[in-house]
Formats: structure tokens, C-alpha cells, sequence
């Protein structure tokens, strides 16, 4: 027998609905507000289902039911039109409102779904209990325990799955042939052999200007991070990379890959006299890799820069590059944290570029955290701009006033969801949310505890499926970015 729909939890699940359209940091389609609305709804059913169970209240439940779905698809028509808004906000076309009216039947296809979980979760407990285990709350260990021990045991078959996966991703070819230059790795004339570079290595060191020197050192290519900090270094040397104007030192993505615009942009802003080294880490996605190694990342940048930084110290002052130093995204939290304060970033290099920052990062939050009390979050100010600045279009980066060498710069858009996700969210209102919004977002973007941090989550994972210059995409500003720090 079918039961009938909770009149409390269909009222809670209608009103957090409602609330989830609140424009956020991208715009959404009808199908990712679905999901969105979908996953909270369902999560005010549950609680609007115990309060009806507390209070004795089950009648009305098809009535309050229908008035909520009516309520929200009047709402969804109004929403549609923010969503245009903020796509025109970052040059995306927006959805139409019939579009848009498909988040109706995905949120109730969500809701329904994660109901039947439950009340299959229930009938599980009221079976154990007929075994023998006459307590409820036995029965419902029993059944909960079970549940994640299954849930845990695919969990794991999928991560390993996984890792298989991105590791038979990584011994794949990246490029038809290895280069004939001598200032690439990979080359004849390389202390790294070709096949241990992996995909993405292949990938790197066969782009870009020709004469610009490329080394990158393989997860398969020495042992641990040390050995494979030494052999970049040594690589480096060979390839006259200690010789050229500018030296970067670029932390990759997890699986390996260096954003290809990132050499591009800076061989483009040094006119060719430029080196750029990197080593892999990790074969996993970026999420998976800090998840299973959160410190990979942070290791193994500090174990290349101390490389470096003691042959450079061998040279002459006037027979250096300028060392500079670069990490996007989880790039950026390995390479932060390989130096750990501001100052000592400074000290050891002659400048640092990092791109799209993870809220966790240190010494970002750390920075935002003290900045002078008239700038925003979206974009600001510490002591003035003199050692560290953040931009998140090119003119962000005109600001008059003294910025000292070696300089520091944070790239974030208003827009990323990289930069912007926390925990927090789920019981705190961000500050940038009290302040003038960013040039990319929509002017008012309501806080809700969960709501809110669930409605980020989802936006992680479009951060980059969103035109140039907006999300965690900084294609256009990398030049400009290069020049500012290399100046």
C-alpha cells in the first residue's frame, strides 16, 4: 500500500525548493537547479516528516503536496530570469523559461528518490527486527551499519577503480614523437627518458615556443619527491634553464597537467628567455589526490625549490634568473603551503604568481582574513598592495602605489567556486556576501545555512565549464599576470 505524502514534510521541502533558486556564484540550467533544489528538498522532507511525527499532524498531506509544486514552478518562472542575468554577467547565453521549467520535474524525480531510500531504509529495520533483534534501535544499527559498510566498500572499489583508471590515463602517449631540442626534457639529449614523462608530461614539454626551455620530471621518473626534485634540477641545468632570464616553477594539476596557456602566456611575456619546470605528483584528479594525499602536492614543490634554490645559490647574483613560482588550483594550496607564510615565499623566490586559490589555502585565508577594512573579499588589499595583490581582471592590476619586489599575486574571480567554497558555508554567511559584489556575480546572492553550501558544491563541479575569464578560468590575465610579477 502506497503511503501518503507527509503534509509537513511537503511543506519544508516547498520552502527550501523556493530558496535554492537564490542566484549564486554561476548560473544554473533547469536540470542543475533541479539538482540542487532536488537534494535540499528532499532534506526538508526529512525533517519536515519528523516534526510531523513529534507534533501528530498527517492529514493533508496530497493537498499541501500540490500547492507546494504549484509554488514552486511559479517561483521557477521568476528565477529564470535571474539566471539570464547572471549568465549575462559572464557572457554565457542564459536559459529560456521553458528551459529553465525542467528543474520541476528533476527536483521531484530527486525528492521521490531519496523518500523511497529512506522508507526502504525503514522496511530494512522493520525486517532485522522480525529476525530476532526486538529493539528498534538495535535493528537500526544493525541496518545502519550495514549500509555503510556497503556504502564504504564501493566507495573504495570506485576510488581504486579510479586510481587504475588515471594511472592507465597517465602511461597513455601525450604527443606522437619526442622533441628534437635540447632544451626539452624528454629529448635525446635528456637526463628523462621520454616514456616515464607520462601524458601530460609528453603534453608539456612539446608545445610552445621552440627555443624556450620545458623540463618536466614524471611520477615514474625517479622514486620519491626528493630524488625527483634533484633530477628536475639537474634537468634544468642541462637544458640551460639556469642561463634563461626567467625561471618558473610551475606545481601541476593532480593528475599532472599544466594548463598548456600557462607556459604559453609566460614564454610570451619573457619573448622566449624564459625556463619552466614541473614535476608530477600525483595521477588522480585534483580532488582525489588531496583526498587521499593531501600533502603530495605541498611536498613535492618544496622539495623542487629547495633544489633550485641551492643551485642557484651556487651562481653568481648577476648569473641568476629570476625564480618565480606558480600553482592554480590545487597547484596553488601545494605550492602555498610548501612555504607556508608570506614572508618566506618571498624570500626564496623573486616572485609568485597563484591562480584560483582553495578557500583552505594558506597564507591566503590568512591574508584576506587581515585585510585594510575598506576592501572587499572579492578583491583585497593588505597593507596597501605593497608585498601582495589580488586581480581578477586586468584592471585590477593598474592600482597606483608602491608594490615592492618581489612581488606576490593572487588571480580570483568573484565567480570561482574554487576560491569561494568552504565548510562554513553551511552554518555562516561569507563576508563577501555583506560586501559590494564582484564584477562577474550577481549583485544580491542570499545566504542560507546548507542551502547555500550545497548550491557552491554543485557550482565546484562547473568551475571551469564557463566562458574564458570567469570561474576558475584565467586564460586572458595570465599575460599580464607574468609581466606584473616577473617585472
Amino acid at each position: 500500500m502506497t503511503r501518503p505524502v507527509d503534509p509537513l514534510g511537503a511543506a519544508v521541502a516547498g520552502v527550501v525548493a523556493v530558496l535554492a533558486l537564490a542566484p549564486g556564484l554561476l548560473p544554473r540550467d533547469g536540470i542543475v537547479q533541479g539538482v540542487v533544489s532536488g537534494v535540499v528538498a528532499a532534506l526538508g522532507y526529512g525533517l519536515g516528516a519528523l516534526l510531523s511525527t513529534l507534533l501528530g499532524w498527517r492529514r493533508g498531506g496530497a493537498v499541501v503536496a500540490l500547492l507546494a509544486l504549484l509554488g514552486f514552478g511559479a517561483a521557477l518562472v521568476v528565477a529564470a530570469g535571474w539566471q539570464r542575468d547572471a549568465a549575462a554577467l559572464i557572457g554565457a547565453p542564459g536559459p529560456s523559461t521553458g528551459e529553465f521549467l525542467l528543474a520541476l520535474p528533476v527536483t521531484v524525480a530527486v525528492v521521490v528518490l531519496a523518500v523511497a531510500v529512506g522508507r526502504g531504509f525503514r522496511a530494512l529495520t522493520r525486517g532485522v527486527r522480525r529476525l530476532g533483534l526486538r529493539r528498534r534501535g538495535a535493528a537500526a544499527l544493525v541496518v545502519a551499519g550495514a549500509t555503510v559498510f556497503l556504502v564504504g566498500g564501493l566507495a573504495w572499489a570506485g576510488l581504486a577503480a579510479t586510481a587504475r583508471a588515471f594511472g592507465a590515463r597517465d602511461a597513455e602517449p601525450g604527443a606522437a614523437a619526442a622533441p628534437a631540442s635540447v632544451t626539452r626534457s624528454g629529448s635525446p639529449a635528456s637526463l628523462v627518458g621520454w616514456a616515464t614523462l607520462g601524458r601530460d608530461g609528453q603534453r608539456f614539454v612539446t608545445g610552445g615556443t621552440r627555443d624556450a626551455v620545458r623540463v618536466y620530471v614524471g611520477l615514474g621518473s625517479a622514486p620519491d619527491p626528493r630524488q625527483r626534485a634533484a633530477l628536475a634540477a639537474a634537468e634544468i641545468e642541462r637544458a640551460g634553464g639556469f642561463d634563461r632570464r626567467v625561471l618558473a616553477l610551475a606545481t601541476p594539476t593532480g593528475t599532472g597537467a599544466v594548463d598548456p596557456q600557462v607556459p604559453d602566456t609566460l614564454e610570451q611575456a619573457g619573448g622566449g628567455d624564459t625556463a619552466m619546470a614541473a614535476v608530477q605528483y600525483s595521477t588522480l584528479p585534483s580532488d582525489l589526490s588531496y583526498l587521499l594525499d593531501g600533502t603530495a602536492a605541498q611536498d613535492q614543490t618544496r622539495a623542487l625549490v629547495d633544489a633550485v634554490r641551492e643551485r642557484l645559490d651556487r651562481r653568481p647574483p648577476e648569473r641568476r634568473p629570476r625564480l618565480l613560482v606558480y600553482g592554480q588550483s590545487l597547484g596553488s594550496f601545494g605550492s602555498q603551503a610548501a612555504f607556508g607564510t608570506l614572508d618566506d615565499a618571498r624570500a626564496r623566490t623573486d616572485g609568485v604568481l597563484w591562480v584560483g586559490p582553495p578557500h583552505a589555502s594558506e597564507p591566503w585565508a590568512d591574508l584576506v582574513a587581515r585585510r585594510d577594512p575598506s576592501s572587499p573579499e572579492v578583491l583585497p588589499v593588505v597593507d596597501g598592495g605593497r608585498a601582495v595583490r589580488f586581480a581578477g581582471r586586468a584592471a585590477d592590476l593598474a592600482v597606483p602605489g608602491p608594490w615592492d619586489a618581489p612581488r606576490v599575486l593572487y588571480l580570483q574571480h568573484p565567480s570561482d567556486p574554487v576560491v569561494w567554497w568552504s565548510p562554513d558555508l553551511l552554518w555562516r554567511r561569507p563576508d563577501r556576501l555583506a560586501e559590494p559584489s564582484g564584477f562577474d556575480v550577481p549583485a544580491v546572492q542570499p545566504w542560507f545555512p546548507v542551502i547555500s553550501f550545497w548550491a557552491t558544491t554543485v557550482d565546484l563541479a562547473r568551475a571551469q565549464s564557463v566562458p574564458p575569464d570567469h570561474g576558475h578560468r584565467y586564460d586572458a590575465l595570465l599575460v599580464d599576470a607574468w609581466r606584473a610579477v616577473a617585472r
